[in-house]
């Protein structure tokens, strides 16, 4: 299979690195020039939960039109940027094509489908995963648990079991999933959790949870968001959120969520789509999220002093 890998940070270079077996043709797209040579001269390094390997046959480009004729797009990118890429996806895919897109937070799917027909969009859930690049061509994982993927519309398909197919023999444990929107909410949960929290108290999961005072800041989030999908009545496989979380973390004590690992390097992090996006549902329903609004409001104050 012909994949694009568009957004190759810590996520992308990983899902790229495990696809380039069993014959596929991996092609990653990205900004990061000095990311791309390395991959390029050197391979893609892999380091962590499944050893230590470099890929070496990985193409790389920073435009997406070379991407042209690919039959699965990979969105690894950042929330924010999942419309842009779709734009530009919009001009070279076809009927045939597959995007796939795999990120934190909520509305995804409906950034593509405003560029483009829902009927060919598929979602996942990265679960159980903790990722970082330590520099450019060298990705690290703590853990990684399964991948988990279903139609936007809903529903088991051909299509979709090939695709998981695919995922399975390059080495990741992947399953099909008939109501991924159910799966999208309850990593959305954990996200909300743990992302906030470590994010401004600036520590990892573990560090969190060991600490009464922070580990309520995340119980309170995760309950928020929780209470907003219960309005939008997602089937949730749990009773208990505060279990739920706290089991989620346990598996990833020593990792740093993402929207951290960004806050660290001073960038732009996934706010609007994690937190803030509990603020946002909860002024829909006239509901306060004071957690989630408190959090929102401090990582923003934090990214004004970039």
């Amino acid at each position: 299979m012909k994949i694009a890998v568009i957004g190759a940070g810590a996520m992308g270079s990983i899902y790229a690195s495990f696809l380039s077996k069993n014959n596929n043709e991996v092609l990653v797209i990205d900004i990061w020039e000095e990311h791309l040579k390395a991959i390029k001269n050197n391979g893609l390094r892999v380091s962590g939960f499944s050893g230590d390997n470099v890929v070496r046959n990985i193409n790389v480009s920073s435009n997406i039109e070379d991407a042209k004729g690919y039959e699965l797009f990979i969105i690894a990118t950042k929330a924010s940027g999942v419309g842009t890429v779709a734009s530009k996806l919009s001009k070279i895919t076809n009927e045939n094509s597959l995007i796939l897109t795999i990120q934190n937070g909520l509305g995804a799917g409906e950034r593509i489908a405003k560029y483009m027909p829902t009927n060919n969009i598929l979602l996942g859930v990265a679960q159980g995963f903790g990722a970082a690049m330590k520099g450019p061509g060298h990705a690290h994982h703590n853990n990684m648990s399964m991948i988990r993927i279903g139609e936007m519309n809903g529903g088991i398909t051909p299509r979709l079991e090939k695709l998981v197919n695919a995922w399975g023999n390059a080495g990741f444990n992947a399953k099909a999933f008939a109501d991924i929107e159910q799966l999208i909410w309850e990593k959305f949960i954990c996200n909300v959790a743990w992302s906030g929290s470590c994010s401004i108290f600036r520590k990892t999961i573990g560090e969190v949870m060991n600490n009464e005072y922070m580990f309520d800041i995340a119980k309170g989030c995760a309950l928020e968001a929780r209470k907003m999908g219960d309005l939008k009545k997602v089937n949730f496989t749990f009773e208990n959120t505060v279990e739920y979380i706290t089991e989620f973390g346990k598996n990833l004590l020593h990792s740093k969520p993402s929207m951290l690992q960004d806050i660290e390097a001073k960038k732009l992090c996934e706010i609007d789509a994690i937190n803030g996006m509990v603020v946002t549902l909860g002024e829909k329903n006239k509901i306060k999220t004071p957690y989630n609004s408190v959090v929102s409001s401090l990582i923003k104050a934090q990214e004004l002093e970039y």
